[in-house]
């Protein structure tokens, strides 16, 4: 066992254990280069099991596989969250990824030619780090929150599972994207509810239909999020700073459902009024809770290296060209609109390995 005084010498470190930390933990694998992958969670695939209950995948199975293992369930259905979580866990053990749960990163930075990473008491030296990770780690709300009525139950939408969590009464959902917009729909059928926020447009067709069969998979996940919009071509870099900051189109809830299950569109909540939440046009609404679905912060106040803009990373296609060795996978859009989803990762994956090898060697 090492000296807790001592840094372990490592190849690569890879930082984070889901999709995108396993991907390259493969394709490092296959090249016979070392690594260790450290993930937070205490089990591979929490990150999936730790979202609320009734989350199902947008994509269909036949695009959920990681290179080199297809998902097992049949085509065209769309997992749960747990059977994704399931799968991550199982892929690592057929490819006997060197993975160590509970290790939460503290720190990243560098001493000469090579990167350390500390978790608590230890430590790790390394030629080259993947921060393999979502942009998406601490959750974002509002300033004003802290003012709402303290009998006013409110959940960030990472924190919710289930209507049990809530009391009786209205609910606002603050976020009209697609988990504020699922979540309302699951809500819907047990309490009056108000969507805050402006529309982030919609996939005009059925998902599990036919048309989604055909469309979702052929124009939209291998064509449109994989091929189109990336930063190689003009309409992607121009739609890549509004997906950034907006969010994609809602995927599964379309406006007529929510219309339909009797969900009030309102406009932006702004601030507080005698413990209430107040909107854009100045009305007040008297709700029993409230859930922000209001994304994150990237969450990489960690890195002790100059690579940040605004918190976000700088990088050209994961790539960190001031800070020879650092590497990015798993972001949005880092790549293309598909790099943080399941089907597209694997892509971002192979190219950082192959700039691994050719560094090593």
């Amino acid at each position: 066992m090492s000296n807790a005084r001592e840094p372990e010498r490592v190849e690569t470190v890879i930082i984070g254990g889901g999709q995108a930390g396993l991907s390259v933990g493969y394709s490092l694998a296959k090249r016979n280069l070392s690594f260790v992958i450290l993930d937070a969670d205490d089990r591979i695939g929490d990150s999936w099991r730790n979202r609320w209950d009734s989350l199902r995948l947008f994509t269909p199975a036949r695009y959920n596989g990681l290179t080199g293992m297809p998902f097992p369930a049949p085509a065209h259905s769309f997992p749960t969250k747990d059977e994704m979580a399931d799968y991550l866990e199982a892929y690592a053990a057929r490819f006997e990824l060197r993975v160590q749960n509970g290790f939460t990163v503290d720190k990243l930075s560098r001493d000469g030619d090579r990167l350390l990473v500390r978790s608590g008491e230890r430590r790790f030296e390394a030629d080259n780090v993947v921060v393999a990770m979502a942009n998406y780690q601490s959750p974002r709300v509002p300033k004003f929150a802290p003012e709402l009525d303290s009998d006013i139950v409110q959940l960030h939408s990472s924190e919710y599972r289930n209507p049990s969590q809530l009391r009786e009464g209205g609910v606002l959902v603050v976020g009209a994207g697609n988990s504020g917009s699922e979540i309302a729909m699951e809500l819907a059928a047990t309490h009056p509810i108000w969507m805050s926020g402006k529309a982030t447009g919609h996939v005009p067709f059925r998902i599990e239909g036919l048309a989604g069969r055909l469309l979702l998979v052929q124009l939209v996940l291998r064509f449109l999020f994989h091929r189109v919009l990336t930063v190689s071509t003009p309409i992607g870099r121009k739609a890549r700073p509004k997906i950034l900051s907006s969010g994609g189109p809602l995927i599964r809830v379309k406006p007529k459902d929510l219309a339909a299950a009797g969900i009030r569109r309102v406009p932006r909540t702004v601030g507080v009024r005698d413990g209430l939440p107040v909107l854009e046009d100045e009305e007040v609404l008297d709700v029993a809770n409230v859930i922000w679905c209001t994304g994150f912060h990237p969450g990489f106040s960690w890195l002790e290296l100059p690579v940040l803009d605004r918190e976000e990373p700088m990088h050209e296609r994961g790539v960190v060209a001031t800070e020879p060795g650092l590497y990015f996978v798993g972001l949005t859009f880092l790549y293309a609109l598909s790099s943080s989803m399941v089907h597209g990762v694997g892509r971002d994956a192979e190219r950082i390995a192959k700039s691994i090898a050719f560094r090593t060697r």
